[in-house]
């Protein structure tokens, strides 16, 4: 048994949603942070993530969608190569000076 809230199959969930188009399970008894809101839930754990697996479908930021559309540029990878203008999923610049690893 795991000590992560997170983990707790009998635990009641939110899927969350922040305003990248973002989701997160989050169980309910720690508050739902800024920025983010109750797309889903409360519910059980699996329905949580099933709801967030049905309606996530593109992992990509909302603003880096946007400024792919705008582009034209259509090319993604998660090899470490570039998506879209400035952005990698490997570890380099996401073009904001934030890394994500």
């Amino acid at each position: 048994m795991s000590d992560n809230p997170f983990d707790d199959e009998s635990g009641t969930f939110y899927a969350l949603v922040n305003a990248e188009g973002q989701y997160s399970l989050w169980p309910t008894f720690v508050p739902v942070p800024d920025g983010w809101s109750t797309a889903f839930g409360p519910d059980g754990r699996q329905p949580c993530l099933e709801y967030i697996e049905r309606v996530w479908t593109d992992m990509r930021p909302a603003s880096l969608r946007e400024r792919m559309a705008e582009t034209g540029n259509t090319e993604s990878s998660v090899s470490g190569t570039s998506i879209g203008t400035e952005s990698s999923v490997s570890g380099t610049s996401l073009g904001t000076g934030q890394r994500h690893v």
